[in-house]
């Protein structure tokens, strides 16, 4: 018993894994002793499918389109962004969206534990002390590439069984903050509380007016190829 607590904990990076899937494990049976287990998937149904831009634009934004710009009443197809970011990319490419998030993320914790486990019984890393956990870079890069394959099973079955991710009436009214300066025919992004989650969507000012960071406010549209909402500032007594 000792020998597998000493495995489990050492070295750090071992220990820093067994934690995280083991809060992951707390998280599932709390979720299904509370008796909310036959609804994770429909509370996933929330998540972000349309991230945040490239990370490498500054503001957390960018143009639409040059040509849309006269017109930022009009929602037109030519709307959307020519090119996913990084981010979404990434995000798609581990069926984000077609299989459940929070199944997703106990999945990369679980094989990533395994992963560091198996390589500190092959690689001496309890040796390298704090920088043990240098080995977790490695280990995600992995496990990234393995949950492509792995996922890929699990977004045919969810497909079958009619999940379909978000629902984009789901968003509709909902206020948030933003997290980006938007204007004009600019992509930025919000923060949405959705079901105690934060989730950050592609927004689009609806009026082509100026809206700040930090600034509320509140989904009333979405473009028809469902990348992006539009978004106008919420009225408060602060901005009446």
């Amino acid at each position: 018993m000792t020998e597998l607590i000493n495995i489990l904990f050492n070295p750090l990076s071992n220990g820093i894994m067994t934690v995280l899937t083991g809060l992951s494990v707390v998280y599932w049976l709390f979720m299904f002793l509370m008796g909310d287990g036959v609804h994770l998937f429909d509370a996933d149904a929330d998540v972000d499918l349309h991230p945040t831009p490239d990370v490498s634009d500054v503001d957390g934004s960018h143009d639409i389109d040059a040509g849309a710009s006269d017109h930022p009443h009009h929602h037109t197809d030519s709307d959307a962004p020519s090119e996913p970011g990084f981010f979404a990319k990434a995000m798609d490419y581990i069926n984000v969206g077609k299989v459940p998030i929070m199944l997703i993320v106990a999945m990369f914790k679980f094989i990533g534990w395994v992963i560091t486990i198996v390589s500190s019984l092959y690689i001496d890393v309890a040796s390298w002390g704090i920088k043990s956990v240098l080995i977790l870079i490695p280990v995600f890069i992995v496990t990234f590439f393995l949950m492509h394959f792995l996922t890929k099973p699990l977004a045919r079955m969810f497909k079958n069984i009619g999940y379909n991710g978000e629902e984009s009436h789901d968003f509709l009214g909902r206020m948030g903050k933003m997290r980006a300066s938007i204007e004009g025919t600019k992509i930025g992004s919000a923060e949405f509380i959705i079901q105690q989650d934060p989730i950050r969507l592609n927004v689009v000012s609806h009026n082509g007016e100026k809206i700040g960071y930090g600034d509320d406010v509140i989904i009333v549209d979405e473009s028809k190829d469902k990348k992006y909402y539009y978004v106008t500032k919420e009225i408060t007594i602060d901005n009446i």
